[in-house]
């Protein structure tokens, strides 16, 4: 190993701080096999890796159905309530007002999940207002999936809905996957104070985060996944071995999330 291996190794920093994933999933994905979507398989994988929390939504409600997806959601976390926080899915088609009725005050959720590109629908259309009324409401976060490019969440379309909302608490999912859509998404939260990055994607690197936390602040950046879509341990690695301090470090793993979703009381 070398010295900086050594270091890490030696001080184990994903034991010495809470680490909170904020960007989960639980269950079979339709499209293509995922080895061990169980929230079981998952826990055993988030203790090996030294992660205390992730918050997270059903592949079932980003997908297929919504309402059955949010209850599966809601089970989950009964079951494991000390390792998951839920997000509420929004899909624009299936009822978005009957989905925020049922589940908008239930303590199981922290947050709302919004997928325009899965669900073919813009995110600054109209079915998508009462998400941003309820978050400005709340001060529950809103976790969108972004990506530069898109006909359905670009992140011009991130910087429209944060300036009609400004009270909304907007986490930028993947900020923007692509390399400039990493450049664009920091750009936007520049702008946006309440626009904060979450870093999981296949693009992203150390370096990247660390442009991120030097530009916006460590209180503007988070830890996620995609667990278990994409290996937690990939996004963990890159903010472990990525150059920041120790408090910066420790802020991107938890203490952001951690502390936005006790403002909300979640």
């Amino acid at each position: 190993m070398n010295e900086l291996t050594t270091a890490l190794w030696e001080r184990r920093p994903q034991q010495a701080t809470r680490i909170v994933d904020a960007h989960a999933h639980a269950g079979p994905y339709s499209v293509f096999f995922i080895p061990d979507p169980d929230p079981a398989g998952m826990i055993a994988v988030m203790d090996r890796c030294g992660v205390a929390h992730a918050m997270l939504s059903s592949h079932l409600a980003i997908q297929l159905d919504a309402a059955k997806g949010n209850a599966a959601t809601a089970g989950i976390v009964d079951r494991a309530p000390d390792r998951f926080t839920g997000y509420l899915t929004v899909n624009p088609w299936q009822d978005p007002i009957a989905e925020l009725d049922r589940w908008g005050g239930d303590p199981r959720f922290g947050g709302v999940k919004l997928h325009p590109d899965l669900h073919d629908y813009p995110l600054t259309g109209a079915r998508y207002a009462p998400v941003w009324e309820y978050a400005e409401l709340t001060g529950r976060p809103v976790l969108t999936h972004t990506y530069s490019g898109s006909p359905y969440n670009d992140l011009p379309a991130v910087e429209e809905v944060a300036g009609r909302y400004p009270r909304a608490t907007i986490l930028a999912g993947h900020s923007g996957v692509t390399p400039l859509g990493i450049d664009e998404s920091i750009e936007v939260a520049e702008r946006h104070e309440r626009v904060i990055l979450e870093v999981c994607g296949s693009y992203n690197t150390g370096a990247d985060i660390a442009r991120m936390v030097r530009r916006l602040g460590s209180h503007r950046v988070v830890y996620g996944s995609d667990f278990p879509f994409i290996d937690l341990r990939m996004s963990l690695g890159r903010i472990l071995f990525s150059d920041l301090t120790d408090n910066d470090r420790a802020a991107v793993l938890g203490g952001t999330i951690t502390a936005l979703l006790g403002r909300t009381g979640a």
